[in-house]
Formats: C-alpha cells, structure tokens, sequence
C-alpha cells in the first residue's frame, strides 16, 4: 500500500514511509480489517484530491505539487486511528476477556476518526469548486479557501463521504467478523460523528486557525479526535 501510494504521488516519499509505519501499527495492533477500512479511505481521498486537480492546481489550491502528502499529512489523519489500536492492544494484553476496552467500542471508535477524516477531505476537495462559500460562524460570504468556510457542495460532500465510510465498515465489519460490528445502528454513530466532525474542523478553522493558533493539520488532528470523543460519548449510552 505505502509503495503504491509513492507510485501513484498519493504520498511523497516520507508520507509514504510515515503510512507504513501506522499501516503497521494499525494492522497488528487493531485488526487487519481496520487496515482494509484505511485502504478504502486512501483510495476515496486520492479520488477527491485528483478531482478537478488541473483547476485547482492553477488557483493554488493543490495539495503538494501533484495532490500528494507529506508525513505531516499522514500524522495529522491517521494519529488517533493509530491511537485507537495501540488502545485496543494493551487493552487486549491487559485483559484478555477485553471487559477493559471492548473490541467493538474499538471498532466504532476507529471507524468514526477514519469518518471524520473521509468527510473534512471531501468536503476541502470537492468543495471548494463551489464559488458560493459561506462562513460556518455568521454565514457571510467569503472567498473560496478561507478558514471556515463551507458551501452546499462541499457540505453534501462531507455527508455522503462519512456515509460511505460508515456503510462500508459495516458491511466488512458484519459479513467478515460479525463480532466486531453486530448491528446496523452501527452505521449511523460513525455517520453522524464523521459529519459533525467535519462541521468542527470548519469551526476550529474560522476561530483558532483564522488567529494563527493552531495550523491546517493541528485542526485536522483536533477535529478528528473531537468526533472521536462524541463517538465514545454515545457508544456509552
């Protein structure tokens, strides 16, 4: 996977290595399903990054010189999914009846960061073709690529992209190891959590990122650990 993604300029070279480690890390210490999920994840980003590539590239608004990413991109969507499964792994070696951090709370967990990830990218990729941009806090026009604004397109982006995501883990997850995922509720905390995650990536964005507090991937990694953590919060109800 890593090498393919150098092959096709989805990573450069230090994205790509960087990706293997957490591919790694994500396969041994999670499951290898968790792994199949991210490469779908990849494959769909890579879809979105390529769409209309040649107009975005002469607006300046590519990803990289080719759409590819770096290491720091890598990290900024894939830390807490790697988190996810080292949790679940010393969880597992710690108690092994898994009382401690049951490997379906795991699932939707990991399931809702890799939601949260698949809907912020589509929703930047795909959306900002939409000239009609709004500010996600007074809902005044702004310019395209400015931090926190959203647009119709890029919102209807947002919502199919964590609906696919949620889709397809259940499918995997249910016909391939029913005991991960049992039920179809389970599409829809990741769905929710994946779209919700993206409307505060925008938030973060017209706040902290518009002030120079924290950069573009810091409100990647915070935004995805926030539906993250609303994933967990209704997984206990």
């Amino acid at each position: 996977m890593a090498a393919g993604s150098y092959y096709k300029k989805i990573f450069n070279l230090s994205g790509s290595l960087s990706a293997f480690v957490l591919g790694m890390v994500i396969g041994i210490c999670g499951n290898v399903l968790w792994l199949l999920l991210l490469l779908v994840f990849l494959i769909t980003s890579f879809g979105a990054t390529k769409y209309r590539f040649e107009w975005k590239k002469a607006e300046g608004f590519q990803e990289g010189t080719r759409g590819e990413r770096s290491w720091r991109n890598v990290f900024a969507n894939g830390a807490i999914p790697a988190l996810i499964a080292l949790a679940s792994f010393a969880a597992d070696w710690a108690d092994p009846e898994g009382s401690l951090f049951p490997k379906n709370i795991a699932s939707y967990l990991f399931v809702s960061a890799i939601a949260v990830a698949a809907s912020d990218t589509a929703a930047s990729e795909i959306g900002i073709i939409d000239p009609r941009v709004y500010m996600i806090t007074t809902f005044e026009r702004v310019k395209r690529g400015v931090d926190g604004g959203v647009s119709l397109t890029g919102q209807l982006a947002a919502f199919v992209a964590a609906a696919y995501t949620s889709v397809i883990a259940y499918v995997v997850f249910a016909f391939l190891d029913e005991s991960l995922l049992a039920d179809p509720f389970t599409m829809f905390i990741p769905m929710l959590c994946g779209f919700l995650g993206c409307q505060i990536d925008s938030v973060i964005g017209a706040t902290w990122e518009r002030r120079g507090r924290v950069g573009k991937l810091s409100n990647n990694f915070l935004s995805i650990a926030a539906g993250t953590l609303v994933a967990f919060a209704l997984t206990l109800f």
